[in-house]
């Protein structure tokens, strides 16, 4: 049994383009993913043409300016198209969030000549990215990253180990944060990576809970050679950049929390809507009706969330402290909702014949990536403290 029957959401749209946007998106993940996503999961199976098939259908671009080849969307419509895909796959809705966010350096910071030159091929659907920031011994802690790029003449030279690397080693391009100067925040630089750049290499892929589909590889740079013509920004800008980016990516993984939870629910509605005991529907009982509202609940409060956060982004609000919460609130109500779909399934649940336990452990995940839960209730409780 899948969620495929159940209802669209009932969505409240900007527009008649953004409603056949949603449309078609829909259509993708019921006939290209979800017939797919079980099988590919349990092989490690990486599904690349999928992503061709996203491009091609303009979805990996969605946000950026039509100029660049971009689709020219509010994140308001791009986080629901987030959220639908993950719904039907997390690991390609979290994979065109991860190439959005490889996106964004360029796309915010580079020089018009930069974006001229490299964003149409990033945006085009045949290229997807990366973004490097995390290493093996700084993951919440970024600043203290330690892949340093040092200059020598009309290039960088870069020596590190990038680590947690979404599309590590199936990138065309990698977003990479690296050390030019001191110590700290201050001496972090952004440097636009060819993915078949000479030195660079990928470990195998880590073994995961959930997503397996999604490659995640640790990233070596051996004397790796970049141009000077690739670096984002200003020498010393790149935690600035960095911290933009995440304030965005945070809102997709909100988003694709919730696509998650609603494929929960769906499951957990179908299923208690035909499983018979005591001569009834489960879902007549009111303990599991109870449940099941609960449920509901936690997604509409999660949706609303992140699409107030997106909504003034859109608006050119500031909006970092709302991507926190959403991230926070929306990852949580996932990992809640899921173990509960689990429990209406009972049993059944707990088995690989039904996507409950998949979607639980893919829920996990998001409690994690792109900034721990922890943290962000402390840029939360920054903001309130003014710090």
């Amino acid at each position: 049994m899948t969620s495929a029957a159940a209802k669209p959401v009932d969505r409240q749209l900007p527009s008649e383009e953004a409603r056949e946007l949603l449309a078609l998106t829909r259509d993708l993940v019921q006939n290209e993913l979800r017939p797919r996503a079980a099988e590919d999961e349990a092989a490690n199976r990486f599904p690349r043409e999928v992503f061709t098939t996203l491009g091609g259908a303009g979805l990996l671009s969605l946000p950026y300016g039509e100029q660049y080849g971009g689709g020219e969307q509010p994140y308001e419509v791009y986080l629901q198209v987030l959220e639908e895909l993950a719904a039907g796959w997390l690991a390609v809705g979290l994979g065109v969030s991860v190439h959005t966010l490889s996106c964004h350096a360029l796309a915010t910071f580079g020089t018009e000549e930069q974006r001229q030159r490299w964003l149409p091929g990033m945006l085009g659907g045949a290229q997807l990215g990366a973004y490097c920031l995390s290493e093996p011994q700084s993951g919440s802690d970024a600043a203290a990253l330690r892949t340093r790029a040092e200059a020598d003449g009309d290039e960088y030279v870069v020596n590190g180990t990038k680590a947690w690397i979404t599309h590590g080693g199936q990138a065309d391009f990698y977003s990479s944060m690296v050390r030019t100067g001191v110590d700290g925040p201050r001496g972090i630089s952004c440097l636009l990576v060819p993915g078949d750049a000479e030195g660079l290499s990928a470990a195998p892929p880590e073994h995961k809970m959930g997503m397996r589909s999604s490659p995640t590889a640790q990233l070596h740079f051996d004397g790796v050679r970049v141009g000077r013509e690739r670096l984002i920004g200003e020498e010393g800008q790149g935690f600035q950049i960095a911290l933009s980016a995440l304030d965005s990516g945070r809102l997709g993984i909100a988003a694709c929390a919730i696509g998650v939870a609603q494929a929960a629910l769906d499951l957990a509605v179908e299923y208690a809507g035909t499983r018979q005991q005591f001569g009834r529907p489960i879902a007549d009982f009111q303990g599991l009706s109870f449940l099941l509202a609960d449920m509901a609940t936690k997604i509409e409060a999660g949706r609303s969330l992140y699409l107030a956060a997106a909504r003034r982004r859109d608006a050119g609000m500031a909006f970092s402290k709302e991507a926190a919460m959403a991230k926070l609130f929306c990852t949580d109500a996932a990992m809640s909702v899921t173990v509960d779909a689990v429990q209406v399934l009972g049993g059944a649940g707990y088995t690989q014949d039904f996507p409950a336990e998949r979607y639980m452990r893919e829920a996990k995940v998001l409690q994690i990536v792109e900034g721990t839960n922890q943290i962000q209730r402390l840029v939360i409780g920054r903001h309130l403290s003014g710090r």
